[in-house]
C-alpha cells in the first residue's frame, strides 16, 4: 500500500477510492451440508435448476444412500449424471463414469476406489477428489444439460474410463455404440421409483480412444468383448451397437504422467439428437475452467436474488447453502432444441414455457413454491405450465412427478395450492380456466380414498389408510380450488369446494381436542396422540391436529377459542411424551411432539401469530433456526426434500413464513440477519432490517414499514413486491402488545356454513355375545341425531336419538346430525356383530402393538381383514412363528381347519412357509392333524389373501395352530436380511 498517498489524502481531507469486492454468495455455499445425517443431499457439480447433476456415488443401497452419496463414506464407485436432492426414496444416479488403471473391469468391486476426505472439495458447479486406487485426480463441472469431467492420469498404457449402464436401479433396456474414436452414443431405460425412465446420452472424449471393451452380462455369465471403433464416415444405422441389460464398457487410453483427459456427457430424455444438441449448444469447446467459471457465475446471479449481511460466518454459509439447495430442483427437462418428455412418455415441443421435472409437491407447496413466487416468478410460471402440460398430455396434474413418471408418492393433490398461490399473488402467465378444470379433475378422482372422502365427509380408518392426514390435506386443497373458482366467477364450483374445505371438522374429537381416527362410526380406541400408525402420513395426531391452514379461526372455535388453541400449541412443544407406535425414520428434530425434520410440522411455530401471541412464534422460530440448521454435513435435521427443508430456513431467516399458501399473508417470525435485501424481478428491492439482532436479541419490540409504524404480525405479498423496507426494533424480552389485536393478527377463516359435523357412534366393542349398549354423540353441541338400526338411510325414516340404544343382534347403525333444522351431516355408520360362541383363544406369540386386530378374539370373531392391512383387521407377528390354541368349549367332531394369511411383500409381510394344525382333548397331549404348505410364491408382489386349510376327520376340544415364519427377507428384497412378518386373521374350525 502507498502510505505516502494515504498521508497526503488525510492532509487534504480527500477520500481514498477503494475498490469494493464483488458480492459473491456462491463463495459462501458449502455443498456438503446435508450430505451427512439424514439430509440425503449430494455435493457434486450442477448448474442452477440443471438437468445434469454430476456427482460422486459412494453408496449403492440403503435409505441414507438415496442421493447416491453419504459424507461418512470413504470409497467412490464413480460419477453419475443425475441425482435426487434430499428425497426419502432412491432413484437416478444414471450413466456412471469411472477412471481406472489396468485390465478392463466388470464389477463395482473391481473399480470402486478409496479416497481421502482432505482431497475432496466442492463449490457450486464444481467438485474434485483424488482417487487413491487409480491415482487419478477427478474434477467435475457442468452446464445446464452437460456434464464435464477432467481426469488427470498417471503414466499408463492401460488408462481406462469405465461406463457402467447397470449401476444402481433395474435396467429394462440399454444399448451402446461407438460412433467414432472420439464419441460414444447410448441409451438406458430403467425401473425404480420412476418405473419407466429413459436417458439418451452422448459421450465425447478430448482424445481418441485406443480401444473399447464391453462386458455384457446376462444372467450369471459375463463376457468381455472388443468393441470395434466405427469410422466417422459410416451412417448411424451402420455403426456397431451392443444391446443388453447389464452393459459395462471400458474405453482404453495411453497417458503420460499428469495428462488430462476431458469428457463431455450430454443427456436427454427424448433422443440422441437432443443429447447432441445439448452438447453442441452448451459446451462446444474444451475449456473446462471457462465452463466452471460460467457455472459459478450463474450461481452467483441466482443466489444474489437475496442478499444478507451482518450475521456470523456460519449463519451466512448456512443461509446461502439453503438457498443453493432451493435452486437445485426442480430440474430442467427440455433439450436445447425445445423437446421434452411428457407424462404420456412421448416427446413434445415446449411452446412459450420451459419444462422442468421433479416436483415433490407434498413437501414443496408449503414454503418452497411460495418462496419462488417472490424471487422467481418466471420459473413459477414455467412450473405451472408444465403442470398443465401434464394434465393435457397425461390426464392429471402432478402429484409427485419424476422424469416424466407420476410416482403417486405421498398424499393430496398439492399442485393445486402451488397454482392458486401463484395466481392469487398476481402470477398469471397460464390459462387459469384450464387450471381450474385440471384441479377439479384431480379432486374428483377415486384413488387414495377420495371417493370415500366425498361420500362420507371424511376418510374413516377402516375404509382407507392414512385417513386423518388425507382428510385434512384434501380439505386444504379444496379450499384452494374454491379461491380460484371465486376469483374466476365460478360460483357453483366455489360453493362446492368451500363446503369440502370444512370436512376437517369431521375428524375432530371434542373430548380429547385431537384429530382422531374414525373407526366403525366412532373414534379409534384406544387412542394415544403420540402413536405413529397407518391413520397418519409420516406423523401422529399431535403432528396433524394443527393442520387446518385454511380455517385457523374455525379450528380455534373447535377448541373453545384462540386462548385454548394456544394452550394446546404450548403443549405440543412442551410435552415430554415420547413418540410411540411404528418406527418412522422421517420424524426427527423433535421439540416436544413438534417434528421439524418432517414437513407436517413446518407451519406450527407461526400459528401463535394467528392466536394473538406472536412473541411465542418469535421464540420458537429463533430456536428452530439455531438448533435445527448448521454449516456441518449433518446440518439438516431431516431429509432436504427437494428444497422444502431449506426453504423453511430461507423464509424464516428473512423474517416471515407462508402458513397458508393461497392467502397473500405471511406470518412474521423474527429475522436472522441484521439486513436482508430481496432483489425482485420487477427491478425493485425489499429490505428487512434488524440492526440489533443477535442470539439473545430476537423479540420484536416495534416495527416500521417504509418508515411508518407497523403493528401487524403479518405482511402482505404486495408489500414485499412493491419494494421498500421493513425494520424491526428487537429486544431480549417479549413485547406482548406488539402484533396483537383485531386487524394486527393474520387470519384464515371460512364464513360459509357447511354441513353440520357428523356424529359418532360409541360402544364398548364391535362384537358382543348378549346385548350391547350403543351411544350416539353429536359432533356439534345443539344438533340432534337421527338414526336407524337396520342399515337403512336415516334421512328417510330415522328415529331421533334421546338415550343409549341396546342392541341384541348383529346390526348396522346409521346416523346423521341435524343442526338448526336444516344443516344435515353426512351419514355415519357402524356395524356390530353378535358372536354367539363359547370359544376362547390363547395366543402364545407376541403380537406387534401396531397390528392387533382388536385383540385375541379378533381371530375367532368371524370378521375378516381386508386386503389392505393398513385398515387394521390383521394381527401381525415379526421374527417369530405364530402359535395359538382355540378352545371349542367342549369335545366335538371337526371336519375342517383353516387359518387366513396375508402376503404384502413390499411391506415385509410374507406367507408362512407351512401351517400345522394339532388337536387335543385335554390341552396336554396334542396330535398333528394336518400340515398345509404355502403355495403363494414370495415373488408375488400384489397384496394376496389365502386360507391355508385342510379337510380332517377327528374329535377334539382344543385346536393348536402353528404358522412357521418365512424368516429373513430374501437378497433381492429392499429389506434384505430383516425378519419378515406373519399376518393372520381368522382361525376357522368347522
Amino acid at each position: 500500500m502507498n502510505f505516502s498517498r494515504i498521508l497526503a489524502s488525510l492532509i487534504l481531507c480527500a477520500p481514498i477510492a477503494i475498490t469494493a469486492q464483488p458480492f459473491s454468495p456462491a463463495s459462501k455455499v458449502n455443498p456438503f451440508i446435508g450430505t451427512g445425517g439424514h439430509g440425503h443431499t449430494y455435493p457434486g457439480a450442477t448448474a442452477p435448476f440443471g438437468m445434469v447433476q454430476l456427482s460422486p456415488d459412494t453408496r449403492l443401497t440403503g435409505w441414507d444412500g438415496c442421493s447416491g452419496y453419504h459424507f461418512s463414506d470413504s470409497a467412490i464407485y464413480g460419477f453419475s449424471h443425475t441425482h435426487l436432492s434430499g428425497t426419502g426414496v432412491a432413484d437416478y444416479c444414471d450413466i456412471l463414469l469411472m477412471p481406472t488403471i489396468g485390465e478392463p473391469v466388470t464389477t463395482s468391486n473391481d473399480y470402486v476406489s478409496p479416497f481421502r476426505k482432505e482431497t475432496e472439495k466442492a463449490e457450486p458447479g464444481y467438485y474434485t477428489v483424488f482417487l487413491d486406487k487409480p491415482k487419478v485426480k477427478v474434477e467435475l463441472t457442468a452446464s445446464a444439460r452437460v456434464g464435464f469431467h477432467r481426469y488427470t492420469f498417471p503414466k499408463s498404457k492401460e488408462a481406462n474410463i469405465l461406463l457402467d449402464l447397470e449401476h444402481r436401479d433395474e435396467v429394462l433396456d440399454a444399448w451402446i455404440e461407438v460412433v467414432n474414436d472420439y464419441e460414444v452414443h447410448g441409451f438406458r431405460r430403467s425401473k425404480s421409483w420412476a418405473t419407466n425412465q429413459s436417458v439418451y446420452f452422448v459421450i465425447r472424449f478430448s482424445k481418441p480412444i485406443d480401444g473399447a471393451f464391453t462386458a455384457a452380462a446376462e444372467g450369471e455369465e459375463i463376457t468381455l468383448v472388443p468393441l470395434p471403433l466405427a469410422p466417422k464416415t459410416l451412417a448411424r444405422d451402420q455403426k456397431s451397437r451392443v444391446v443388453g441389460k447389464k452393459l459395462k464398457s471400458n474405453f482404453r487410453f495411453r497417458t503420460k504422467a499428469g495428462e488430462e483427459i476431458l469428457v463431455k456427457v450430454g443427456i436427454s430424455a427424448v433422443s440422441i439428437d437432443g443429447a447432441l444438441a445439448n452438447i453442441n449448444s452448451e459446451i462446444p469447446g474444451w475449456d473446462f475452467d471457462a465452463v466452471r467459471q460460467q457455472t459459478f457465475d450463474s450461481w452467483n446471479r441466482e443466489l444474489s436474488k437475496i442478499e444478507v449481511s451482518g450475521g456470523t460466518k456460519e449463519q451466512e454459509t448456512t443461509f446461502y447453502s439453503a438457498l443453493y439447495h432451493c435452486m437445485l430442483v426442480p430440474n430442467l427437462f427440455m433439450d436445447a432444441d425445445g423437446q421434452y418428455l411428457g407424462t404420456d412418455l412421448k416427446p413434445h415441443t415446449a411452446e412459450g414455457f420451459t419444462p422442468y421435472t421433479i416436483f415433490s409437491l407434498w413437501d414443496t407447496y408449503r414454503a418452497y413454491h411460495p418462496l419462488m413466487t417472490i424471487i422467481d416468478t418466471r420459473r413459477t410460471t414455467d412450473f405451472i405450465n408444465i403442470f398443465l402440460s401434464h394434465y393435457k398430455n397425461g390426464g392429471l396434474l402432478p402429484v409427485w412427478e419424476l422424469a416424466g413418471n407420476e410416482t403417486f408418492c405421498m398424499i393430496g393433490y398439492h399442485s393445486v395450492p402451488v397454482i392458486v398461490d401463484a395466481y392469487m399473488k398476481g402470477i398469471r402467465g397460464f390459462d387459469a380456466n384450464l387450471a381450474l378444470e385440471a384441479m377439479q379433475h384431480s379432486a374428483t378422482q377415486n384413488r387414495f380414498g377420495l371417493d370415500v372422502y366425498r361420500s362420507h365427509g371424511c376418510i374413516p380408518g377402516d375404509l382407507e389408510s392414512e385417513g386423518v392426514s388425507k382428510t385434512l390435506e384434501y380439505a386444504y386443497d379444496d379450499w384452494c380450488i374454491a379461491q380460484l373458482a371465486k376469483d374466476l366467477g365460478k360460483g357453483a364450483v366455489y360453493n362446492e369446494y368451500i363446503q369440502r374445505a370444512q370436512y376437517y371438522r369431521n375428524m375432530f374429537d371434542p373430548e380429547t381436542g385431537f384429530m382422531r381416527p374414525r373407526i366403525n362410526g366412532g373414534f379409534k380406541k384406544p387412542f394415544n396422540p403420540t402413536e405413529v400408525d397407518f391413520n397418519f402420513t409420516e406423523g401422529n395426531s399431535w403432528q396433524y391436529s394443527f393442520y387446518v391452514p385454511q380455517d385457523i379461526t374455525g379450528l380455534a372455535k373447535l377448541h373453545g377459542g384462540m386462548g385454548a388453541l394456544a394452550t394446546k400449541l404450548d403443549l405440543l412443544f412442551a410435552t415430554e411424551q415420547n413418540l410411540s407406535g411404528r418406527e418412522q425414520v422421517d420424524i426427527t428434530g423433535l421439540i416436544g411432539q413438534y417434528a421439524h425434520g418432517n414437513e407436517p410440522s413446518h407451519h406450527m411455530a407461526y400459528l401463535y401469530d394467528y392466536l394473538g401471541q406472536p412473541w411465542k412464534t418469535q421464540q420458537r422460530v429463533h430456536q428452530i433456526m439455531n438448533e435445527m440448521y448448521s454449516a456441518k454435513p449433518d446440518g439438516l435435521i431431516g431429509n432436504e426434500d427437494c428444497g422444502q427443508m431449506s426453504a423453511w430456513l430461507v423464509m424464516s431467516a428473512m423474517g416471515f413464513y407462508p402458513v397458508c399458501p393461497g392467502s397473500n399473508q405471511y406470518a412474521i417470525g423474527t429475522p436472522w440477519f441484521p439486513k436482508t435485501t430481496i432483489h425482485l424481478e420487477n427491478g425493485k428491492s425489499f429490505t428487512i432490517s434488524a440492526p440489533e439482532v443477535n442470539d439473545k436479541n430476537f423479540y420484536i419490540q416495534s416495527a416500521t414499514l417504509n418508515e411508518n409504524s407497523y403493528a401487524k404480525s403479518f405482511i402482505n405479498h404486495s408489500d414485499i413486491m412493491n419494494g421498500g423496507e421493513l425494520t424491526f426494533n428487537l429486544g431480549t424480552e417479549p413485547n406482548k402488545q406488539w402484533g396483537v389485536g383485531e386487524g394486527n393478527e393474520p387470519a384464515t377463516s371460512i364464513a360459509e356454513k357447511s354441513r353440520t359435523t357428523i356424529p359418532w357412534i360409541e360402544a364398548k366393542s364391535r362384537t358382543f355375545t348378549d346385548t350391547l349398549k350403543v351411544t350416539l354423540q353429536p359432533g356439534e353441541a345443539g344438533s340432534k341425531i337421527i338414526y336407524t338400526i337396520d342399515g337403512s338411510d336415516p334421512r328417510k325414516k330415522g328415529m331421533q336419538s334421546n338415550k343409549p340404544i341396546i342392541v341384541t343382534g348383529t346390526c348396522t347403525i346409521k346416523a346423521v346430525a341435524v343442526a338448526a333444522g336444516k344443516y344435515t351431516s353426512f351419514v355415519v355408520e357402524g356395524t356390530f356383530f353378535n358372536v354367539k360362541t363359547n370359544r376362547k383363544i390363547t395366543i402364545a406369540s407376541k403380537v406387534n402393538s401396531q397390528y392387533t386386530a382388536g385383540g385375541p378374539e379378533g381371530l375367532i370373531d368371524g370378521i375378516r381383514g381386508a386386503e389392505n392391512f393398513r385398515l387394521g383387521g390383521w394381527q401381525g407377528y415379526q421374527d417369530q412363528d405364530f402359535e395359538a390354541i382355540v378352545d371349542l368349549g367342549n369335545e366335538q367332531p371337526i371336519k375342517r381347519v383353516a387359518a387366513g394369511f396375508l402376503q404384502d411383500v413390499g411391506s415385509w409381510i410374507m406367507m408362512p412357509t407351512v401351517v400345522e394344525f394339532y388337536t387335543s382333548s385335554d390341552d396336554i397331549t396334542y396330535y398333528l392333524t394336518a400340515k398345509v404348505a404355502n403355495t403363494v410364491a414370495d415373488t408375488v408382489m400384489t397384496s394376496t389373501v389365502q386360507d391355508l386349510s385342510a379337510t380332517v376327520s377327528t374329535t377334539a376340544r382344543y385346536v393348536k395352530v402353528i404358522a412357521r415364519n418365512y424368516g429373513a427377507l430374501p437378497k433381492w428384497h429392499l429389506g434384505a436380511g430383516f425378519p419378515a412378518f406373519i399376518f393372520v386373521d381368522e382361525i376357522v374350525v368347522e
